[in-house]
């Protein structure tokens, strides 16, 4: 008998579900539920989130525009909930692009992972874009606080920031997961410690003041105002999704991921909330905020209430967030290429479905994700002002991509699909899928509304990149054919839910609440030449013979 024989490879039920699926276990799967969870939510990251939105709220709506919070995070809610019905089903690498293709087609997945990828590589931007006046107040004294960093240092922090993360991303799994706790502890820490001491200690406006818009809107209707201040919640609640990227990684993620999905909604928009709240409640010229007349209102507030030293030391946990941010956007988007280029559906997919032997990462999928991050870096030191610009198409792309997912959902629904998952919503499926189609396009049209009174191009910014990067991968797509040579399965949800009802009905038939561990072993070949058949070897086991 040979060594494989007598030592046979173990494989867990993730495998064997992975293998049904059509893939084999490539990724180290050391991600626990709170790994995943703290990947999530650092992508979100309410902490990054209100930083960076703070003053742009309060700007464009007045104190109100914090409710964007609770409005998005409810209807993104919505959206968390059909997303865990499918990766329950579907926990593969790769997210919305493998959702997409199991529930409609190649090609329709091709368009959905297009659109996302380009969005979560503008959040990378986005996201390093918004840290540098924070790294700013760290390294100044208080009397700089009301000017912002230029153009140049923007560019030199945003630059160092991203190179930092793509190192770390490169050391794998492990090191992604340990520095999502560590970013999770800090983020937590610092908006429930700071957040909690601002609203008991430092309170110097009454809870009233939040339905006070302070002028804000003043000469053009405050309906439009506080319309316009939606990015405060759009461009906070999103990042969940994350989660789902990196499938592969989790153990046991039919039921771990969408809890972390969930937790990453309600922890993250609470947190969010609060946070908001508490700046808010301890700015000691909230008109002067509205007005426009500070420049880095959070760092001003924290000086003024935790002196120079305290607000230094939050700054160095803000900026922890930061990085954990940024290397969950990259892990998001590196994992997302890495599955389109598996499938052999990505621009030089040969090179990108690679993974580096020692670390188990698709290196040539992240380093692709961060090229463009550079380059818009770069244009942003020649127009200073277009950060809000390129997080608006950002947000835009994010939004069409989900709801391409839901309804793609709903549209499988309609055709019978009953999702088989650990997770799953029942009767309650169909009202909340449609629930959340809606508010997806609603949002959609808020994102798209013209703002401001600029140029033409300025005002429709957000639309006006939308359409040129889908406009792009329709015609690459239309004209090269992408999805001809694809190995992946598509449309097949219907089937696999009803093989994993199947599967889950045999096991029970032999004692076996769920799938157990599979035994893999090598046998000489039968006399016919057929292959010996699966037998159950016991309640929890079964040995597949070659």
């Amino acid at each position: 008998m040979s060594d494989e024989s007598a030592h046979p490879r173990t494989l867990t039920a993730e495998e064997e579900h992975l293998r049904s699926l059509g893939y084999e276990q490539n990724f180290d799967r050391k991600m626990s539920l709170w790994a995943n969870f703290a990947l999530g939510f650092l992508y979100l990251s309410p902490m990054v989130g209100v930083f960076s939105l703070f003053g742009l709220g309060l700007t464009t709506a007045g104190p109100p525009s914090i409710f964007w919070i609770v409005i998005v995070g409810v209807g993104q809610f919505l959206v968390v909930l059909v997303f865990g019905e499918i990766v329950s089903q579907y926990p593969l690498a790769g997210g919305l692009y493998q959702w997409a293709r199991r529930l409609w087609s190649g090609r329709y997945a091709w368009i959905v992972s297009w659109i996302y990828v380009f969005a979560v590589i503008v959040a990378i931007t986005t996201t390093a874009l918004f840290s540098p006046d924070f790294v700013l107040a760290l390294f100044s004294d208080a009397d700089s606080l009301d000017t912002g960093a230029s153009p140049l240092a923007r560019v030199l922090i945003a630059g160092g920031m991203v190179a930092v993360c793509f190192l770390l991303s490169t050391r794998g799994t492990t090191t992604l997961a340990r520095f999502a706790k560590i970013g999770l502890v800090a983020e937590l820490g610092g908006v429930i410690v700071v957040g909690l001491y601002l609203l008991v200690f430092e309170r110097k406006q009454s809870f009233s003041v939040l339905f006070d818009t302070l002028g804000a809107g003043h000469g053009q209707g405050y309906a439009g105002a506080f319309i316009g201040a939606a990015l405060v919640g759009l461009l906070l609640c999103y990042g969940f999704e994350a989660c789902g990227e990196v499938a592969e990684e989790v153990a046991d993620p039919g039921r771990r991921i969408p809890r972390a999905m969930q937790l990453t909604v309600v922890v993250g928009c609470g947190a969010a909330f609060f946070s908001f709240l508490g700046y808010l409640l301890a700015a000691p010229d909230l008109a002067a905020i509205v007005s426009g007349a500070v420049g880095n209102p959070i760092p001003a507030i924290l000086e003024a209430s935790l002196g120079v030293i305290g607000m230094k030391v939050f700054l160095v946990i803000a900026l922890t967030s930061f990085l954990a941010c940024v290397m969950g956007q990259q892990s998001a988007a590196s994992r997302l290429v890495y599955s389109f280029a598996r499938d052999n559906m990505f621009p030089g997919s040969a090179r990108f479905a690679r993974m580096s032997k020692k670390h188990k990462v698709p290196v040539n999928a992240l380093i692709a994700v961060n090229i463009i991050p550079a380059l818009l870096i770069f244009f942003v030191y020649f127009a200073p002002d277009a950060v809000y610009r390129i997080a608006a198409f950002q947000v835009v792309a994010v939004y069409v991509a989900f709801q391409m997912v839901v309804f793609a959902s709903l549209r499988m629904r309609l055709r019978g699909w009953k999702p088989a998952g650990a997770f799953g919503l029942g009767r309650l499926g169909l009202p909340i899928t449609i629930a959340a189609l809606v508010y997806g396009v609603f949002s959609i049209v808020v994102l798209c509304m013209p703002s401001g009174d600029g140029p033409f191009y300025d005002r429709w910014i957000a639309l006006i990149g939308f359409v040129v990067v889908a406009g792009v991968g329709a015609i690459y797509l239309f004209t090269r054919n992408p999805d001809a040579n694809a190995t992946g399965p598509e449309g097949d949800a219907i089937a696999v839910a009803e093989q994993m009802r199947a599967t889950a009905a045999a096991h029970d038939a032999h004692g076996a609440l769920a799938p157990g561990v599979i035994h893999e072993t090598s046998a000489a070949p039968r006399s016919d030449g057929a292959a010996d058949a699966t037998r159950v070897t016991g309640p929890n086991e079964r040995t597949l013979r070659a």
